[in-house]
């Protein structure tokens, strides 16, 4: 049996990540601070386990590691457009706090129990946007927002840490993450919300951004292709194969929520919006995964209309 530590348990990536450990019996710490994104809806479905055990934290204030096998760090404020306000509350958990975790690691006494290997979520926004092809995990970060930014000092921080204590990691680098457990924030949630409330969606540099669009167990089940195959020392893309600009699944989101209902798309949009440091578009290979195995299960036109529903129907004000 695996013993695997998941921090952001309550998050979207974190508590897809959690479920699938679950389902496979093994033994699964979870960590969530409990801002105001976590899931606490999820936590007793997850009780339901006797292999379940949950401690509410912040990853930066830390201070006991239990034995694990690996640690997934899926904890991080995320929100490109906050990060742009204010960018401390980002330094903290996806900076400070991702050296918390290493040096808790680096202090584990290896001469008792093998060390944890690190798994981290990084981000396809470390590279920077690219208009036409794909980047590969050996390009150079240019991230273009105080989000991206904290990602990749994060990434920095793990080879450095990698090279010099020999902590064993997996950085993990997903396109954009979709599934129920989104705060309405994000895209598909809050073009719900703004439908229910009536009003209108207000879209970045008139929808054009471009987004590869990844569902969040195929995400999970990346994580597990990973741990299952023994690598180490490693950066893993992974990409849902599907992208689009963001209008184009605006549209779909608004005639899944009305059905088949004829409506004047236009009137239920705001154009008007020019966010600082827009980037154009992500798209990543993830050759070096699918080599593995694994490739995305999930088809975004079935799930879309699955989630609109949801959100309809158990919407998280």
């Amino acid at each position: 049996m695996k013993l695997v530590l998941i921090t952001g348990c309550l998050g979207l990536i974190g508590s897809h990540i959690t479920r699938q450990c679950l389902e496979k019996g093994w033994q699964v710490y979870g960590i969530d601070k409990c801002t105001y994104a976590a899931n606490i809806q999820f936590l007793p479905d997850f009780y339901k386990y006797d292999n379940f055990t949950f401690v509410q934290e912040d990853i930066a204030d830390l201070k006991y590691l239990p034995n694990c096998d690996y640690i997934v760090n899926t904890a991080a404020e995320s929100h490109v457009g906050n990060s742009i306000i204010e960018s401390q509350d980002f330094i903290k958990s996806n900076v400070e706090g991702v050296k918390n975790l290493l040096d808790l690691i680096r202090k584990k006494p290896a001469n008792i129990e093998k060390r944890p290997v690190f798994f981290h979520f990084s981000t396809d926004e470390v590279y920077g946007d690219i208009t036409e092809g794909e980047h590969m995990e050996t390009d150079i970060l240019k991230p273009s927002n105080p989000y991206s930014a904290s990602k990749a000092a994060a990434d920095m921080l793990i080879y450095a840490w990698a090279r010099t204590y020999d902590i064993e990691y997996i950085i993990l680098r997903p396109t954009n993450n979709y599934g129920i457990g989104q705060y309405p924030e994000k895209l598909i949630p809050i073009c719900v919300k703004q439908l229910m409330r009536g009003k209108k969606i207000r879209l970045h540099d008139k929808g054009l951004p471009i987004r590869n669009w990844l569902h969040s167990d195929d995400t999970a089940n990346a994580v597990i292709t990973i741990i299952e195959s023994g690598i180490t020392n490693q950066v893993f893309n992974i990409a849902g194969g599907f992208e689009q600009k963001n209008i184009e699944t605006t549209i779909q989101i608004i005639k899944a929520f009305y059905g088949n209902e004829h409506r004047n798309i236009e009137s239920y949009l705001d154009l008007g919006y020019k966010r600082q440091g827009q980037d154009v578009r992500y798209a990543l290979n993830d050759n070096r995964l699918r080599n593995l195995g694994w490739k995305p299960k999930k088809k975004f036109e079935e799930e879309l209309p699955k989630i609109v529903e949801y959100y309809k129907n158990n919407f998280k004000w």
